[in-house]
């Protein structure tokens, strides 16, 4: 486990680039079936929604460590794939830090009735900029494939 990451007064995660987190350690972005997109040529592909900060105090994009979840002893694509996230991407910690974002530690507590605790949860902070999501689209590889689904952002 790594160490506790900083909080702010409220307890709130703060943004930061967790020293414990290594360059090349993966880091999975959950996909849901909302993610995917049809372009005007009628091919599917992943949606810019997919990689963009989520709404709240800090604004990071949501991730799962897969070096927390091997440590664990669970099998990392099983645990980042449910009904709801039918999917997934990875991406390697100095990928996104050579892009000028921070990957954090941000485990989650429980929250009746739709958050179950995630002990192996990040957060990725930085610019979204549509450039940006261009950016982290070409380095994704898929972690849990979507068949017929590209990486490509329009």
């Amino acid at each position: 486990m790594l160490t506790p990451p900083p909080r702010d007064e409220k307890g709130a995660v703060e943004p930061h680039d967790h020293p414990e987190i290594g360059n090349g350690d993966g880091v999975i972005r959950r996909v849901q079936e909302q993610w995917i997109v049809e372009d005007k040529d009628g091919n599917r592909r992943l949606s810019s929604m997919a990689l963009k900060a989520s709404s709240g105090d800090n604004q990071g994009m949501s991730v799962d460590l897969e070096a927390l979840i091997v440590a664990a002893g669970l099998d990392p694509h099983a645990y980042v794939t449910n009904p709801r996230w039918i999917g997934s991407i990875r991406f390697s910690a100095g990928d996104l830090r050579a892009e000028e974002f921070k990957v954090g530690f941000d485990p989650l507590d429980e929250e009746p009735p739709n958050q179950p605790a995630n002990p192996y949860h990040g957060e990725v902070w930085g610019s979204f900029s549509r450039g940006k999501q261009r950016k982290l689209a070409a380095l994704a590889t898929w972690y849990v494939a979507l068949p017929g689904v590209s990486l490509a952002i329009g």
